[in-house]
């Protein structure tokens, strides 16, 4: 059974950076086949796919949030980490992490974590 499961610091402040990690049970991220991504839905609004890094550590991100977007992983930990800077208003939601095959719906998702972004 693949479990994943999300941990962050909760409220984030404008302008900051939010970081968020999953852990990963009953699957190597480094498994080949797989992305590992990052999935977050704002309130009222539909899923918006982040980006993913794959098990040979390529990333792949949202054209539309790439440039303040790091994805990145610690094997070690059987985890990987989402980096989104400058956080507005509008970054407040629920954030998913999950495994996917390529171009295909995830399998598995993390339970989710909510984000409010607050001053």
């Amino acid at each position: 059974q693949v479990q994943l499961q999300e941990s962050g610091p909760g409220l984030v402040k404008p302008s900051q950076t939010l970081s968020l990690t999953c852990t990963v049970s009953g699957d190597s991220i480094t498994t080949s086949d797989y992305l590992w991504s990052w999935i977050r839905q704002p309130p009222g609004k539909g899923l918006e796919w982040m980006g993913a890094i794959g098990a040979r550590g390529t990333t792949y991100y949202n054209p539309s949030l790439k440039s303040r977007t790091s994805i990145s992983r610690d094997t070690s930990k059987n985890q990987f980490t989402l980096q989104l800077s400058s956080v507005d208003l509008e970054d407040a939601g629920v954030y998913y992490c999950a495994r996917q095959y390529v171009l295909r719906p995830p399998d598995y998702w993390g339970q989710g974590t909510q984000v409010p972004v607050s001053s």
